[in-house]
């Protein structure tokens, strides 16, 4: 699932492509929006909130769309041939003179209200690359629940919007801390927001995420017979291979129970105490 750094840098490339434009096409592909016409009004702007994406008309409209796991949008100049997936895939085209958006596998498309967008983000809390973001009220919200395990804290987006798997596990190591710890027993909480804000902010114009000190550097092999590994990352899609800090193999398993089958990356030396808590309620999107 694309996390907040993501959806911030597709928020600005749909908002260039369309705000400022009125649409000279509109065809929403899903049955409760198939008679929805928006052709003729302009695009007022394209912003995200945490994994969100809120594309403003005027006359006091406001498209929503969730990427999930599989969706996506893509923007093609005119006449350019659309590449994002066969046409039963399509489920939005927003088209201007100049720029043609077209959402793929969208599974969430609501139309609504500008006024009424709390309905759908009005549950998230601060979100890290928002104009909202309030470390103390962060904090506030993750430890509303101290029994809670930190992994699970952190994908729940009505604690902080933005951060998905990857970031989760990344994260939890550069804190040195299990996922699996309480989070009220975790010493210094109020680093999590600030590391949180600080690892999305770096990265939300890059399209290669990095946590490392090698991020910007050619991976080397890790020295397992034909594993070559991409050192931007600490430990999220490492399963097997040794740890960037202690050598020790990084491990994976899942954390909690939702139908994303989410996993969690960790390395057992330098986060000691492994899952044994999982009975906790599925995070929000």
């Amino acid at each position: 699932m694309p996390e907040g750094d993501t959806v911030w840098r597709l928020a600005q490339r749909l908002h260039d492509a369309l705000a400022g434009r009125p649409l000279t096409r509109c065809d929403l592909r899903v049955p409760r929006l198939a008679t929805v016409d928006l052709t003729g009004r302009e695009v007022s702007e394209v912003v995200p909130r945490g994994k969100h994406l809120l594309t403003r008309f005027e006359g006091g409209l406001t498209l929503h769309s969730h990427l999930r796991m599989d969706g996506t949008w893509r923007v093609y100049a005119a006449g350019e041939r659309w590449r994002g997936g066969p046409a039963h895939q399509i489920r939005a085209v927003l088209g201007t003179v100049e720029r043609t958006a077209v959402g793929y596998r969208l599974p969430v498309l609501d139309l609504l209200r500008t006024a009424d967008e709390s309905q759908v983000t009005g549950h998230l809390g601060p979100d890290l690359l928002g104009p909202d973001w309030d470390p103390g009220e962060a904090l506030r919200r993750l430890l509303a629940a101290p029994e809670r395990p930190l992994g699970e804290a952190l994908l729940d987006q009505r604690n902080l919007a933005g951060i998905g798997n990857v970031y989760k596990s990344e994260l939890c190591f550069l804190l040195r801390t299990s996922p699996w710890l309480p989070i009220g027993e975790l010493p210094g909480p109020e680093r999590v927001p600030a590391l949180a804000k600080k690892l999305l902010e770096a990265n939300k114009q890059r399209t290669a995420r990095t946590t490392t000190l090698w991020g910007h550097r050619s991976p080397p092999f890790d020295g397992r017979a034909g594993a070559r590994s991409d050192r931007r990352l600490w430990v999220y899609g490492r399963a097997g291979l040794p740890c960037l800090r202690c050598g020790t193999t990084v491990r994976t398993t899942g954390q909690e129970s939702t139908a994303d089958e989410r996993v969690t990356y960790w390395c057992p030396a330098c986060q000691p105490d492994g899952p044994d808590r999982r009975d906790t309620p599925p995070p929000a999107r």
